[in-house]
């Protein structure tokens, strides 16, 4: 058991509606869970005796979750980012042969080692700013024996790094040279077969889709959803990023935990995930790296009670993003999200998002994952841009 003492509590309990702010706070840690949290003035006399860790007023927050990335893959798409400022549109690049696919053959020809290297180096700057929680998708094998590399990849950074990797399965990405023309073959071969072999090496926590007019549609996504169902995995989907396909509103129906990106989503798949529950995942650096226009329905979502998580979206193409202060300035700058709700989309909300009851939050009973700030407000943390001021991380309640 440890105590840190003179502490700026942002606990970010839903119910404040806000940051939860306790000033001279104290956590009680003890066995990697947090025992006790409030102001030092309540503390029970039981802790009287127990060392403490006196942290000169700084800010706590809980540990922060970036809830969806794409950070393994071989290469990268510098070019492609060329192309899109001299004018070509993410959908022509895309059936040009680049985008997703130009991923494909360098994510294939790189051995687990090469890949664990690049992804490493790509979380060590998500740690590096606070993040305790990290959700790894695959995607740009597009072949069984690719996608479960991926997946291996992911599980090994979990292994190798102090950050818990919760893996989705994102088979169903974009469809491959070798399948032109035959779709549901990908689909029953790869996609569902592949899942089937993951899943049987415990490589999966989660199943997800791009939902889009240049990937897969509604009802393609609904029968993967169905298999995962039968295998007792939760669902996301990519949903409404370039129109509206109501991927979101099918999403929910089959319970998903999220749907992200949301620039187009109309009122029916507001209603259907404020009805089930499905977190949004909004992904300002795919915004800003593509020039979008559209502006994702934030208002709409706040009035219907639809929780609103932020993520890095770190991918080659479209959010080249590995720095989740940034994330949270952009969904404050671009999608104007008050400070809190940034923070809260990073934490309890992006907890949510993957399905976890056990973090996202300062109260007893949660994982003892907390971020340490050289700052006394929260809203600093938004405000300032290109400044990191982490103290430290605590994970499963040791420092790091």
């Amino acid at each position: 058991m440890q105590l840190l003492t003179n502490a700026s509590l942002a606990t970010m309990d839903a119910e404040s509606g806000g940051y939860g702010l306790i000033a001279r706070g104290v956590v009680a840690m003890a066995d990697g869970r947090i025992h006790w949290a409030g102001p030092e003035a309540d503390l029970p006399a039981e802790y009287a005796g127990v060392p403490r860790h006196d942290l000169e007023g700084r800010l706590v927050t809980p540990g922060l979750i970036d809830c969806h990335t794409h950070i393994v893959f071989g290469g990268d798409r510098a070019r492609e980012f060329e192309m899109r400022l001299e004018g070509a549109s993410y959908e022509e690049i895309a059936r040009a042969g680049g985008g997703i696919v130009s991923s494909v053959a360098a994510t294939r020809a790189a051995d687990e080692a090469a890949l664990l290297a690049s992804a490493q180096a790509r979380a060590d700057h998500l740690l590096a700013e606070g993040v305790t929680t990290l959700e790894i998708k695959s995607g740009y094998g597009l072949d069984i024996a690719t996608e479960i590399k991926m997946l291996r990849v992911a599980r090994l950074i979990g292994e190798t790094r102090p950050v818990h990797v919760l893996t989705t399965w994102l088979a169903a990405h974009a469809l491959p040279a070798e399948y032109a023309g035959d779709r549901a073959g990908y689909i029953r071969d790869v996609v569902i077969g592949g899942l089937d072999a993951a899943h049987a090496e415990g490589l999966v926590d989660a199943v997800d889709g791009f939902c889009e007019g240049i990937a897969f549609s509604r009802d393609e996504m609904a029968a993967i959803f169905d298999h995962a169902a039968g295998l007792g995995l939760p669902v996301k989907l990519h949903a409404e990023q370039l129109s509206d396909l109501h991927g979101a509103a099918m999403a929910a129906a089959h319970g998903a935990i999220s749907a992200d990106h949301l620039e187009y989503l109309g009122a029916d798949g507001i209603d259907a995930m404020a009805a089930s529950g499905t977190v949004a995942v909004l992904l300002p650096g795919a915004f800003y790296t593509l020039r979008e226009t559209q502006l994702p329905p934030v208002q709409a979502l706040r009035d219907a009670g639809v929780p609103i998580a932020l993520a890095t979206d770190c991918n080659p193409g479209t959010s080249p993003l590995t720095s989740i202060l940034l994330t949270m300035n952009m969904g404050a700058t671009l999608f104007r999200l008050t400070p809190a709700e940034c923070l809260a989309g990073v934490t309890r909300n992006a907890a949510r998002a993957l399905g976890l009851a056990d973090r996202g939050a300062i109260a007893p009973g949660l994982r003892a994952d907390l971020a340490i700030w050289d700052v006394k407000h929260p809203a600093e943390l938004i405000y300032r841009i290109g400044f990191n001021p982490l103290h430290a991380r605590i994970v499963g309640g040791e420092f790091v």
